[in-house]
């Protein structure tokens, strides 16, 4: 009975706060020898994850596994090699990059005696220190108590002390007294599950201010342009460098979290409003994919995605795909799409270029940082608008010059004359705009 009691203690003293610890050491699986290079990849994304949280990285240890074990993940004779370097690295909690279950974390954490994170929980703290605005904090703090949930070990321990939010108990804290036959574990569940209803309840706030300002938009009838990609493919520095937006660009994941939107004027001086969208990674945690709904959905209204691609990267392939698997989830897999190949500057091998190509007829390559190959990206742009609008030729009276106004900002003018008291155009004509522009179709050719 000592010895339990001695075990379940140091099990519960493990559990630190993530940011008092320095030295991680992470760990990955492969099946046979042919997905081991790839298991290193994700090992060195997962180095970027953990060093852009704040943790130096002792150790990346790729490990060959047939079959996962029930209980600890791995095999017994593999957690005891784990062990020994876990000691020698002097690190501080281990990181695995595959999702491990509640149980297989607890005992992992009594086997290395110290903290046992896995890849989602990683992401989600990322995401929590990236995060700046009200409504990121709040979406990150949604995703966290989601996660938590059926990972509850002490968490009343810190809970109690917010007795006075969460709970809804009195001022004495009586609402966390135990009811007859009601354990610890069980209150803990009825005040987190309290703590998610709550948070959903503001973020539906935020999602319908979102709505209003969505509609907005788009009655300006302005073509919208939604940049997407994998986390730190560049799409900031995109929008930097065709908007001077001032965003947050730096060569970490997650920058940024909140969406920026900023208008553009292209070289035939159409108007468009180009929206960064937060990045995606592979394996991108559902609970975060739900959580930044409201967010995400931006990519949803938008006419047109820019999907941008670090070219450079090893696994830029295996990073494009993980994207349309995130756009698949929201349901817009088939939106027009502009495949923009990035940082091809620090591109070796020009064949990927090739690849792409082949595969997606509508990619352009540039560099953001430097800008180049910016002329073709802008006129595939005009091309796509071109594609997704009707060409009228329009006689409108001058009495009507308002509606001319508007085709010249929201539409495309390629030709235009004066007869008499009449505006003739030959236009692009945006589809919100179609229902104004009948009675005035001229049935005559050209101008």
């Amino acid at each position: 009975m000592k010895h339990q009691e001695i075990e379940k203690k140091l099990y519960e003293d493990v559990r630190f706060d993530l940011n008092r610890l320095k030295n991680a050491m992470l760990i990955g699986v492969y099946q046979n020898a042919k997905e081991k290079q790839i298991c290193q990849e994700h090992l060195e994304e997962l180095a970027s994850l953990a060093n852009t949280y704040g943790f130096d990285v002792t150790e990346k240890v790729p490990c060959g596994l047939k079959k996962i074990d029930a209980g600890t993940y791995l095999g017994s004779g593999k957690l005891q090699e784990l062990l020994e370097i876990s000691k020698h690295s002097g690190c501080d909690v281990v990181i695995f990059d595959e999702d491990i279950s509640p149980n297989q974390q607890r005992n992992l954490e009594k086997f290395f005696s110290k903290p046992v994170i896995d890849r989602t929980e990683l992401i989600i703290e990322v995401f929590a220190k990236r995060a700046h605005s009200k409504e990121a904090r709040l979406q990150i703090e949604l995703a966290k108590t989601r996660y938590q949930l059926p990972r509850l070990k002490r968490l009343w321990t810190h809970l109690s002390r917010q007795s006075g939010t969460a709970g809804g108990g009195s001022a004495g804290g009586g609402g966390y007294l135990k009811g007859e036959g009601e354990t610890q574990i069980e209150i803990d569940r009825r005040i987190l599950r309290k703590k998610i209803a709550a948070m959903q309840e503001q973020l539906q706030i935020v999602r319908e201010q979102r709505q209003t300002q969505r509609q907005g938009r788009l009655r300006s009838g302005v073509p919208l342009f939604g940049i997407v990609g994998y986390t730190n493919a560049g799409k900031s520095t995109l929008l930097n460098a065709l908007t001077d937006a001032g965003v947050l660009a730096e060569d970490k994941l997650f920058a940024t979290l909140d969406t920026t939107t900023r208008r553009f004027h292209l070289p035939n001086q159409q108007e468009i409003l180009l929206i960064d969208t937060v990045g995606f990674i592979r394996k991108l945690p559902h609970t975060l994919v739900e959580s930044f709904k409201s967010t995400l959905e931006e990519a949803i209204y938008t006419d047109v995605l820019l999907h941008v691609v670090d070219i450079s990267h090893p696994l830029s392939e295996e990073q494009f795909e993980a994207t349309l698997s995130v756009l698949k989830e929201l349901g817009i897999e088939n939106k027009p799409m502009i495949t923009v190949l990035n940082k091809a500057d620090q591109l070796e091998d020009r064949s990927k270029i090739i690849k792409f190509k082949l595969k997606y007829p509508k990619t352009v390559v540039i560099s953001a940082l430097n800008r180049e190959g910016f002329d073709d990206l802008l006129n595939l742009i005009i091309k796509e608008l071109s594609s997704l609008r009707k060409v009228y030729t329009l006689k409108i009276p001058q009495s009507h010059y308002q509606l001319v106004s508007e085709l010249m900002q929201k539409g495309h003018v390629i030709e235009s004359c004066y007869e008499e008291n009449d505006v003739v155009l030959k236009v692009e004509v945006p589809k919100e705009m179609e229902h104004k522009v009948i009675e005035f179709i001229f049935t005559q050719e050209g101008l």
